[in-house]
């Protein structure tokens, strides 16, 4: 009977892990499923250029594994339960469920409401592409109205400031307020600050900093100093979440939900189930927890490369390699002309120097592009040589010496 892999997400981490254990696993010995509820590979790094009115790309995922030997089930992921090793699903069709003898975890984050209220209801976010889309269809109306409208975008993060740039620019006609809990960009050096500052005043972005938000209505949201903000559309950036699924199922989770791993991001708590993305809770080479962040690119393809290598070696007898997981910085763009590229210490503190203007434009797009092309290109050419799995091996040898 041949290893089943199941892979729970198809974003940047899931279809990395998938495209590369197909690569390095033989096929004779092993089966490769990825659940994924969209039809496409989303994104997610662009998802607020698409909101902006710009056109992205979203491959098909049954091209993108097309002729790797994956199998593509579009479901969605309701349970797992790693004592049965069993993933629940839901489709079109009634669902069903799916086993597994090794399970990568790589359903990512939505949006986090902090239990504002009002975010469900009246706010908008861009963490899927339908949420994006949405956004855009409301821009839209009310860019065609001819009177221009009001945009508020609540959250100093860099999905946040990435966004309010991007309508900003793409949309002239309308006024974007950039709200801030605390000082803006306060994680980036003096002199990144100022030229974020600087991005903002030519974009003619209002910033206002130190501000609470404690609901948001339809026309409005109110704060905690008592002032009212009026605002056409609310983009709610403040912060991400992780589906419950995974403290559901009884795996070891933090109290926001990710899954705690150890360096090679395997499960402390159940030892054939793999975790990469916004779902884990890992500790950085500097003793600290890695973010759950977008903002550089490299993050999530390092989590990908340890737990694809900890995989590949568990199963077929090798050497379980471990690789240095780092968070060296981020990458922010401010619109398709500017950018900010920040690199961080060793204690994940802003350097003195930055990267600003059009090269850290051009380094975030390289980044992206490259990312959607190993995406798209999941197994590179699928190599002749593939490992075995040790079961398999000592099988085969077993028949031989009888």
């Amino acid at each position: 009977m041949k290893h089943r892999i199941v892979i729970l997400g198809a974003g940047y981490a899931g279809a990395y892990v998938a495209g590369t254990l197909a690569r390095r696993l033989s096929p004779a010995d092993t089966e490769i499923t990825v659940v994924n509820a969209e039809p496409d590979f989303v994104q997610r790094l662009r998802l607020h250029q698409l909101a902006a009115g710009q056109e992205i790309e979203a491959p098909k995922l049954v091209d993108v594994f097309a002729g790797t030997g994956i199998r593509l089930r579009l479901a969605r992921v309701t349970a797992v339960d790693p004592e049965r090793q069993v993933v629940a699903v839901a489709d079109a069709e009634g669902g069903g469920e799916l086993g597994y003898d090794t399970l990568l975890y790589a359903l990512g984050s939505h949006v986090a409401d902090h239990g504002v209220r009002g975010v469900a209801e009246h706010a908008f976010h861009v963490t899927s592409r339908p949420a994006a889309l949405c956004l855009r269809e409301r821009l839209d109306n009310l860019s065609g109205r001819g009177e221009g409208g009001r945009v508020l975008v609540v959250g100093d993060g860099l999905t946040g400031i990435e966004t309010a740039t991007e309508i900003a620019e793409s949309r002239p006609g309308l006024s974007v307020v950039l709200v801030a809990r605390g000082e803006l960009g306060a994680p980036l050096s003096a002199g990144a600050r100022g030229h974020l500052r600087q991005a903002c005043d030519r974009l003619g972005i209002t910033i206002l900093e130190h501000t609470s938000v404690e609901a948001v209505e339809a026309t409005r949201v109110l704060c905690a100093d008592g002032t009212d903000l009026a605002s056409d559309a609310t983009v709610w950036t403040a912060g991400f979440a992780v589906n419950p699924i995974a403290a559901a199922a009884g795996l070891e989770v933090t109290d926001d939900g990710r899954i705690v791993v150890d360096r090679t991001m395997q499960s402390l708590s159940h030892p054939n189930v793999y975790a990469a993305g916004d779902s884990v809770y890992a500790i950085g080479d500097n003793g600290r927890p890695l973010p759950m962040s977008c903002a550089s690119a490299g993050f999530t393809g390092m989590q990908a490369m340890k737990a694809m290598k900890a995989i590949v070696g568990s199963l077929t007898g090798g050497k379980t390699a471990t690789v240095k997981l780092g968070y060296p910085g981020n990458h922010i763009s401010l619109g398709r002309r500017d950018g900010i590229l920040q690199m961080v210490d060793g204690e994940a503190q802003a350097k003195p120097k930055y990267v600003g203007g059009r090269k850290a434009a051009r380094i975030k797009a390289g980044i992206v592009r490259m990312s959607l092309w190993t995406t798209s290109h999941p197994t590179f050419g699928l190599p002749q040589r593939k490992r075995h799995l040790v079961a398999a091996r000592d099988g085969a040898a077993a028949k031989v010496a009888a």
